[in-house]
């Protein structure tokens, strides 16, 4: 097994890929364009790739569905999506690799001019009546360059006296200003305001133009109502008319509203928004917004009201003073009454007794708005009740001139009309079961009381919501009815009766348990088990919950067949034991029931050995054969081999087309595969260059395993170098097979002239590679941040196999010379060490031995350092660059040469473009 290791690939509408100064890809691409990031990735068992998002104005969207696939694409990409996008790949095999990538999208909207008389970041403190400020706005990336003109006439500040062009603060670049210091008639033209990205991306110039005259003036409006605030009935058309009082040029109307959007029966004619037969859904602030981009935009609002009324109530409360719960002559008795209105301070309320019209006196009190009651509610007070105030009482409310229906409600108050409410809940009903997914209803009846007041339901634990979504539900006759009941709805419900519509005094209350009954909670549902013949098998099907939590039965199945055993005890955790045998392989199922249901454990059990896993990061497994032909090597590893019966070997099937073109039995020669172990096999004869499926099972002495598959296809094959006379001067991005080492902090990177960022730091690092072409590429190591000190970066070569070349005489080791050039240019220069990694054959293990290092400041100049080493075996030569202790320490290597033989002695100090640069690429 081998952890697995992450690599982001571009294609698709890139505009430009490079590395900026932290040392992170940027991947610049046009808004509208398709992005395509490719993850390649390395590690067996194949990692799963998956794609998340940061940074930028992030889709909530693309972060919900994260996408699990090596290629990322989004067709018509927007500003929005862009940022840092990070490919994660993970195989469960230590640390998961995590890549990032940062998409800029680049854009060029229309820009916006606009005019003004005076403008609050006008630097100093200078003002003229007759001065202008053109004001140019544009939303692109990267910043934009501005361009004004007046007529076609380029305008330069340094040319004329009587403009000032520069940049208001805090506008972050997309604003520009034209001054026009004491207007002059020729000030009086068109002006042009042209925007530019310089053709990043082909992203074309835009412009806007506007004619300055002396008319020019900002707009003015007003509105056809006067209030700001339109009350009207539901079923009225509404005409509001947004009336232009000044402007020039000719301002545009346009209708908004808040919250939401106009309606949809909303008609706009220019000025005036026609709402016709308005609901209730039409309420909301109307803003009429003039623009024509002088001076600021004018707004009128207007909150359009549209009157409702429901939901009218009453409340009985006895003398508050006695505690009283019952009406007793000779106290108190307050009446109340509310409506739920809108506007609800415009609401009239009208107290009528035996239907006459009640009016203030020393025993009937009317309040309009009872501060002791929720807000828009009015009382009748009774003072020292006598049995004339035995009466009929009613309360009404409406809108005084409107066509909403007025609503009206009775109290009867008589020694037998009222009396406090008595709730109870059924015989056998103060726990309710049901099964998960039926139908019940909880029962909370007010038996005894006048008048009867409804029942709210609310659950006991004040945290949980009731079913629908609510704190409490109202039912008129106490029955809570419950459609599809799960299991998170089990538990306490209170019911009590409502302070409304009936006596307001202490509420009566009561509870009920909801009892949910499902099926018994398996543990494990599925579950795949391999063994070797002959063995004992112990397959056990836990309970992990159960309402009715007593079991039924538990029965044992094999291929859907009854085992018959003897009947296991119900209060054990159910288990089945026997003896692995060839006929008795298959799939096993548990099945536990209680009153309610039943529930399965599944098992397949086989003595079949596990998939072989396919190893897809084999070096170089193309090889050129004669006559069109190439060969593949083919390595695999095969999962838990212990499991079951000993492999013997392989079937390999390789296809063409769905055809089969090769059958082979691959023979172990007794060699048991390990687990964790590659295992490799040669396919030859393939033709270039087509591409085969391999299909590959494994194969025991009693059966064969399952088959997997892969699609092998040709590719042209690259060989790592030979040590060689010629030299590596990272040309080509696959870098002379030179790779980044996955244990260091950060990577080497590849770079030019041409690709250095632009804001780099200037007294580090070469400005050429060591030739002095601008085009050479050479490894760098960044010093700037998220860099600190002590940092370290490794580079390692091809791993050069060297045990058939034989040393001098009287020597077992042979010689070897590394050339390279290196540039340590910084006042924070850090450390360069160059390590000889040997590879032991027997252990598989490396050793790392230091064999050059250099530290701090060496100069301007690139400079060549040669030495020799004498491996004892496949060795590797690692450039570890350490950063220094801040940013101005990149170090840099270039023209690496490992050649046989020891070094010749010559100058070891070169300057950059004293001589042509080597070859650039191993020798193949």
């Amino acid at each position: 097994q081998t952890p697995a290791n992450a690599q982001i690939v571009h294609s698709g509408a890139a505009c430009n890929v490079n590395d900026d100064n932290i040392s992170e890809r940027i991947y610049t691409i046009k808004e509208g364009y398709t992005l395509v990031l490719q993850c390649i990735v390395k590690g067996h068992p194949r990692p799963q790739v998956r794609w998340t998002k940061t940074a930028g104005s992030a889709s909530d969207k693309f972060q919900e569905t994260s996408i699990y696939n090596e290629t990322l694409r989004i067709e018509g990409i927007q500003r929005v999506q862009g940022g840092r996008y990070y490919c994660k790949a993970d195989n469960g095999v230590g640390v998961a690799a995590i890549k990032s990538i940062r998409v800029d999208v680049q854009y060029l909207d229309t820009p916006v001019l606009t005019v003004h008389q005076t403008i609050s970041d006008v630097r100093g403190s200078y003002y003229q009546e007759k001065t202008v400020f053109l004001r140019c706005t544009v939303n692109s990336n990267p910043p934009a360059r501005f361009i004004w003109k007046r007529g076609n006439i380029l305008i330069e500040q340094s040319k004329d006296n009587g403009v000032d062009i520069y940049e208001p603060l805090y506008t972050q670049g997309e604003t520009k200003v034209l001054k026009l210091k004491n207007l002059r008639p020729k000030d009086f033209a068109d002006y042009t305001c042209q925007v530019s990205v310089r053709n990043v991306c082909n992203i074309e110039d835009k412009s806007v133009t506007f004619r300055l005259t002396n008319a020019t003036t900002p707009p003015m409006i007003r509105l056809s109502v006067n209030d700001t605030v339109v009350v009207v009935d539901p079923g009225q058309d509404v005409l509001l008319n947004c009336e232009i009082m000044a402007g020039f040029p000719a301002p545009t109307v346009t209708w908004s509203r808040y919250p939401g959007p106009l309606p949809l029966s909303a008609q706009v004619r220019g000025p005036m928004l026609f709402l016709r037969a308005v609901t209730p859904a039409d309420a909301g602030f109307y803003n009429c917004s003039a623009v024509n981009n002088v001076g600021n935009p004018a707004r009128k609002n207007v909150n359009l009201i549209v009157r409702t009324m429901t939901n009218l109530t009453f409340q009985i409360t006895p003398d508050s003073n006695k505690d009283s719960e019952t009406i007793q002559m000779g106290r108190d008795l307050k009446l109340s009454c509310h409506v739920d209105a809108t506007p609800q301070d415009k609401v009239n309320y009208s107290w009528y007794k035996n239907s006459a019209p009640v009016f203030n006196s020393e025993s009937l009190i009317i309040l309009r708005s009872d501060p002791d009651m929720a807000p828009g509610t009015s009382s009748l007070e009774i003072i020292d009740m006598k049995f004339r105030d035995l009466a009929t009482y009613s309360c009404m409310a409406n809108f005084p001139g409107s066509r909403v229906p007025e609503l009206r409600v009775d109290v009867n108050i008589s020694q037998n009309g009222v009396s406090p409410p008595v709730l109870s809940v059924p015989p056998g009903g103060q726990v309710v079961s049901v099964q998960e997914g039926g139908n019940t209803e909880l029962v909370c009846l007010v038996v005894d009381g006048k008048p009867r007041p409804p029942v709210l339901w609310s659950r006991a634990e004040k945290d949980l919501l009731m079913p629908g979504g609510r704190s409490v539900t109202e039912t008129p006759d106490g029955r809570l009815r419950m459609r599809n009941v799960s299991r998170d709805m089990m538990g306490v419900y209170r019911c009590q009766t409502a302070p409304y519509n009936g006596l307001n005094i202490k509420r009566r209350e009561a509870q009920v348990q909801l009892n949910v009954q499902y099926p018994p909670i398996l543990d494990p549902v599925f579950q795949d088990l391999r063994s070797r013949n002959y063995q004992m098998v112990t397959l056990r099907c836990a309970v992990l919950r159960s309402n009715p939590p007593r079991l039924t039965d538990i029965r044992w199945f094999r291929n859907g067949e009854f085992i018959r055993i003897p009947m296991p005890d119900l209060k054990e955790t159910p288990e089945l034991q026997f003896k692995l045998e060839p006929r008795n392989n298959g799939s096993y199922e548990c099945r536990v029931s209680n009153s309610i249901g039943m529930s399965t454990c599944t098992f397949n059990v086989s003595t079949k050995p596990y998939n072989a896993e396919f190893y897809f990061d084999t070096p170089n497994p193309v090889r050129i054969q004669k006559g069109n032909n190439y060969s593949y090597n083919l390595q695999w590893t095969q999962r838990d081999p212990e499991a079951t019966d000993p492999i013997i070997g392989f079937w390999l099937i390789v296809r063409k087309n769905k055809q089969n073109v090769l059958l082979k039995q691959i023979d172990l020669r007794g060699k048991e595969p390990e687990k964790g172990v590659l295992m490799s096999h040669t396919i030859s004869d393939l033709k270039i260059p087509l591409a085969y499926e391999v299909r590959l099972a494994p194969i025991t002495t009693y059966c064969t395993g399952d088959y997997i598959s892969r699609t092998i296809q040709y590719s042209e094959p690259y060989t790592y170098p030979r040590p060689s006379d010629h030299v590596c001067g990272f040309e080509d991005e696959r870098i002379c097979g030179f790779s980044q080492d996955r244990s260091d902090v950060f990577d080497w990177t590849r770079q030019n002239h041409l690709t250095q960022n632009p804001k780099r730091s200037a007294n580090t690092g070469p400005e050429t590679d060591r030739s002095g072409t601008k085009e050479g590429y050479y490894m760098y190591i960044e010093a700037s941040r998220p860099r600190v000190q002590g940092d370290k970066a490794r580079l390692l070569s091809p791993l050069f196999n060297v045990t058939s070349v034989r040393g001098p005489k009287g020597s077992g080791r042979v010689p070897y010379c590394v050339s390279f050039y290196y540039h340590m240019k910084g006042k924070h220069i850090g450390t360069l060490n160059v390590l000889l990694r040997v590879r032991s054959i027997a252990s598989h293990t490396t050793v790392d031995s230091e064999v050059w290092t250099k530290s701090g400041h060496q100069g301007p100049d690139w400079k060549r350092a040669l030495f020799d080493v004498s491996p004892s075996g496949p060795f590797q030569i690692v450039f570890e660059g350490i950063r220094g202790p801040s940013f101005e320490g990149d170090i840099a290597i270039d023209d690496v040469s490992i050649t046989i033989g020891k070094c010749k002695q010559e100058n070891t100090v070169a300057s950059a473009g004293k001589t042509g640069k080597s070859f650039k690429g191993w020798e193949m």
